[in-house]
């Protein structure tokens, strides 16, 4: 039977530069074992792909018999194939640029960050910026985050700007202090925090909005620079098996780019579009705000823009999550709320009344209570029976808020591996009563909150296979804790995917064009060297994408 067909073995597909004209219109994958996260069909051996979508699947005779001459064939041989990753919480942006500046991530101590900005100093000119993201003081060996005095001893001509992993804090030197012009006079900013030492000079550590006064005179990158940062931060995605991104926060800006890339057949890839509710959060003006509909589909189901991005409060990290009690470790501290209940209600109300979803970074108690009201008055007050809002972390909750919200339909976007990067310091922060309310997955699930997996890349890692062993065990990639992390939170094999996939989807109003593999969806697809859903935990961390699909288009080949 496969000699009607071009028949192409997994391993030479893999290793082998094959063009998509070279597979036509139409393939085949057989003798696989295809997870559709289907309820009513769960496991398949063979999908057909015709013009983009899935035109049939089933048992590989089956399907053979289905196809038309010169249909090409891929042998799986056993392979596992799962539905693309959908990332429900990333930042394309930010992702592409990490990878151009300078990275912290892991570093383990502040003198090991100084020493790097000491050599990215040889390399600048007088005067030019000096950009970078990802430390961690909770990695470092003093976690006492210090006085800006050391940073700026070693880049007095070069204006620095270190942002945390959690995007939420940074740290600069004296020359762009001096830029933003901010020195002990300076006023907090709603919704941020300037640090000062005793004397009440600024210590370099700006929180959440204040970190906005120093990233306002850094010099605009110019639209070729944001270009390849996008691409680049695509090519990184399809790598991991990602196919679609919930991009959350962007400008106009970056949306026009967006259409660029795809009206140049430049853009093998999907992502669903949040816009920015910042400045109209701190201008509050509503009459330019949401003044376009949403923009549905363009493109080939490529790009959507139908959600706004509201931030609730700070990040647990750098303690601006904001709490109904003060930190445990920090007793004069509870967190700030960036954003302020009726403005919330305004942009929810607003956001309803144009047909968009809101979607509302919400990390510590209060600001997750703060959002549920918002939420609840805005829905009684509209007509719209499935507005699909959702709260972006979900963090630290009350259980009565995680009951409050599976009744008001709202969901859960949460990101697994900050669970298992925060569990070393979380209880520190909030204390033991605390935690039962946070990082709850298995809670969510019986109230019938639905939820939507990803990763916040670049704060986390965008590797969704990370993602999904960490839902399935709440341990970090050494096993620790032995059983996991508030062991009794976990979610199944077949949740994770679930939340990586269809959930992820429906978060964005299109599980009916993708999430799973179903006739006339769109054949997004993955191809993994292991089969997740079978294998020892641990060896989910070894599994590798070997093969990418976005609509039936090869967008990546593991070897290449």
């Amino acid at each position: 039977m496969h000699k009607l067909y071009g028949l192409i073995s997994l391993l030479a597909l893999v290793f082998c530069p094959l063009t998509y004209a070279e597979f036509g219109a139409s393939l085949v994958l057989i003798n696989g074992k295809i997870y559709t996260v289907d309820e009513y069909r769960p496991i398949v051996q063979a999908v057909y792909i015709k013009k983009g979508r899935i035109a049939a699947l089933g048992r590989t005779e089956e399907i053979l018999r289905k196809i038309a001459p010169g249909t090409q064939v891929v042998e799986l041989k056993g392979r596992a194939v799962v539905p693309g990753f959908i990332d429900s919480h990333g930042h394309m942006l930010s992702l592409g640029i990490s990878m151009v500046n300078l990275d912290f991530t892991g570093t383990e101590s502040y003198s090991e960050v100084t020493a790097r900005v000491a050599e990215a100093v040889k390399n600048k000119k007088s005067g030019e910026w000096i950009i970078g993201r990802g430390w961690d003081q909770n990695d470092w060996e003093d976690d006492t985050i210090p006085h800006h005095s050391r940073l700026s001893a070693m880049s007095a001509a070069n204006p620095v700007m270190l942002t945390r992993i959690d995007g939420h804090a940074c740290l600069v030197n004296e020359a762009a202090l001096e830029l933003a012009g901010i020195t002990g006079e300076t006023v907090d900013p709603p919704g941020g925090r300037i640090v000062r030492d005793e004397s009440g000079s600024p210590t370099g550590l700006l929180i959440d909005r204040a970190m906005g006064l120093v990233s306002s005179v850094i010099p605009e990158l110019d639209r070729a620079t944001k270009l390849l940062a996008l691409r680049e931060a695509v090519n990184h995605c399809v790598s991991v098996g990602l196919t679609t991104v919930h991009d959350a926060g962007v400008g106009a800006d970056v949306i026009e780019l967006y259409k660029e890339l795809i009206d140049k057949d430049r853009f093998n890839f999907r992502v669903y579009a949040m816009l920015s509710a910042g400045r109209f959060a701190a201008s509050r003006d509503a009459s330019d705000f949401l003044k376009e509909k949403p923009l549905i589909g363009y493109g080939q189901d490529q790009l959507t823009v139908r959600s706004v991005k509201v931030v609730s409060d700070g990040a647990l990290g750098s303690r601006g999550a904001a709490l109904s009690k003060p930190y445990s470790d920090d007793p004069e501290n509870a967190g700030l709320q960036i954003t302020d209940l009726a403005t919330m209600m305004m942009i929810a109300n607003r956001a309803l009344e144009q047909g968009y979803q809101v979607s509302t970074h919400a990390i510590g108690d209060l600001a997750n209570n703060t959002v549920l009201i918002a939420y609840s008055s805005a829905f009684e007050r509209s007509r719209n029976r499935d507005p699909r809002f959702r709260i972006e972390h979900a963090q630290v909750m009350r259980q009565s808020d995680i009951e409050w919200m599976g009744k008001l339909n709202v969901i859960a976007s949460i990101q697994a591996t900050h669970a298992t990067s925060d569990m070393y310091w979380a209880e520190d922060r909030l204390g033991e009563d605390r935690l039962k309310g946070a990082y709850a997955w298995r809670t969510m699930i019986e109230e019938k909150v639905r939820i939507a997996n990803g990763s916040d890349f670049p704060v986390e890692n965008a590797n969704p296979l990370w993602g999904f062993y960490a839902a399935i065990t709440r341990q970090d990639h050494k096993g620790w804790p032995d059983g996991g992390w508030y062991k009794d939170q976990k979610l199944t094999r077949e949740e994770a995917l679930k939340s990586f996939t269809l959930d992820g989807a429906y978060a964005g109003f299109e599980e009916d064009i993708k999430g799973s593999i179903e006739v006339g969806k769109w054949a997004d697809l993955v191809i993994l060297s292991k089969d997740i859903m079978t294998v020892p935990a641990k060896e989910i961390l070894n599994t590798k994408v070997l093969m990418t699909f976005v609509g039936g288009t090869p967008v990546y080949r593991a070897g290449r």
